[in-house]
């Protein structure tokens, strides 16, 4: 063999060391890189009974002293990070904040420092709540048709409540719902939008327990035979539950049982949503408008407090959601078309804590896109601060699961509750 053909071979063959070596390089850096995420994804994508599959996570999940799947709790940093608005006051907080970040398809878990400590990959997720057990996240998604349960430890889903783009009024259909609560006795109520209805849920069921209004898509003011499109139905301090109707500007004290015990307009709103309660007797709801405003109000529809601030930063654009925090009296809010979630200090009227950029869309650490959901982590969570008397007032059976008051079924095989009032003119 000449020299050339011997350092040709050589050559050859130092060619195919370093293909292998670079392909187990490459092979090595894949599995590192991707196994682990495939390996979420698959972990997080789960078989349920209307086919559709979970969304997928791209954050490992960070576990606290408390025990519970999420870093700080007690919002104990009063550091802020390089993701919150400069000027942010990270000790206004007591807990970490769940955003459903609805445009920009996830779901997060922000300390109080602004770090994400938790995320979630889902289609448009309007609204999610932590569970009173602390574990699981209770989502819905209105424009996909979808309520679902989630756990946060294995980002799974428990279950499923839909059929994915298809509104409907049948078993396992929905029509634009909105802000999907789990009960502590596993049932789940919120408002079914365009079929003008509350509904009750049970957890692993596929048709409603309960549906209070009649099943009709002529949405106005008649609680409880119709309500003017609720966008939320949330629990009170005295057992009973919250109604905002878009349509008329209403919001209604409901039994349970669905005898409505008062109705009111919010002063000066013209797109009510997501009213909640603040004290026994003081109400908060937002203006969903361009220029955005929050108010408090009494049963008797006096105004109480309002926030229309006139300076550049402190202007809402579509507020759908905002709460009052237990520990201070602040206000929680996500300003969805300015993609950003704030704190307010009600004393002040001014922004005390900002993530997200105001009006810039994002998806990257320190932005939004299009927020439409709060909550904060427990024990501050909405639930957890009303766990122990919601769905008690005057409704013994609710408690036992056997409520049967009004409940007449219907050809599609739900049930529905027209409620305890009498009909118009009876």
């Amino acid at each position: 063999m000449s020299p050339t053909n011997r350092n040709k071979s050589g050559s050859g063959f130092i060619v195919i060391l370093a293909a292998i070596f670079l392909i187990l390089i490459v092979y090595a850096v894949f599995f590192k890189s991707n196994g682990s995420t495939a390996s979420k994804n698959k972990s997080s994508i789960t078989s349920v009974t209307n086919g559709s599959q979970s969304g997928t996570s791209s954050t490992a999940v960070a576990t606290g002293t408390s025990g519970l799947p999420f870093a700080n709790p007690a919002g104990n940093t009063v550091t802020a990070g390089p993701n919150l608005k400069a000027g942010s006051d990270p000790s206004v907080l007591p807990s970490d904040v769940l955003i459903a970040d609805d445009s920009g398809n996830q779901i997060l878990i922000v300390t109080p420092a602004g770090k994400i400590v938790w995320q979630l990959t889902l289609t448009e997720p309007d609204d999610a709540f932590f569970t009173e057990n602390g574990q699981d996240i209770m989502v819905t998604q209105e424009d996909h048709q979808m309520i679902s349960l989630v756990n946060i430890a294995t980002k799974k889903f428990i279950w499923r409540y839909g059929t994915p783009e298809t509104p409907g009024s049948g078993p396992n259909q929905v029509d634009n719902p909105d802000d999907a609560m789990l009960l502590p006795n596993n049932y789940v109520v919120f408002g079914d939008i365009k079929n003008c209805s509350v509904v009750f849920l049970k957890v692993g069921s596929q048709v409603p327990y309960k549906r209070i209004g009649l099943l009709d898509t002529n949405c106005y003011h008649n609680p409880p035979y119709r309500f003017g499109s609720p966008n939320g139905a949330f629990p009170l301090t005295d057992g009973n539950f919250l109604i905002t109707e878009i349509n008329g500007d209403w919001v209604d004290e409901m039994t349970p049982s669905g005898h409505i015990l008062w109705s009111v307009h919010p002063p000066g709103i013209v797109y009510p949503s997501d009213t909640n309660e603040v004290s026994p007797g003081v109400y908060l709801t937002v203006d969903y408008s361009t220029a955005g405003q929050l108010i408090k109000f009494n049963q008797q529809g006096q105004l109480l407090w309002k926030y229309t601030p006139t300076t550049a930063n402190g202007q809402l654009n579509h507020p759908s959601l905002c709460e009052s925090i237990p520990t201070n009296g602040y206000i929680l809010c996500n300003d969805d078309y300015d993609d950003r979630v704030i704190v307010i200090d009600p004393n002040t009227n001014t922004i005390v804590w900002q993530y997200g950029h105001k009006g810039v869309v994002g998806t990257t650490p320190g932005y939004l896109n299009e927020p439409d959901g709060v909550d904060l982590a427990p024990p501050y969570s909405m639930l957890i601060r009303n766990a122990s008397t919601i769905g008690t007032a005057s409704s013994s059976c609710w408690a036992a699961n056997v409520c049967t008051y009004g409940i007449n079924a219907t050809s599609s095989g739900q049930s529905t509750v027209i409620g305890t009032n009498p009909p118009p003119g009876g």
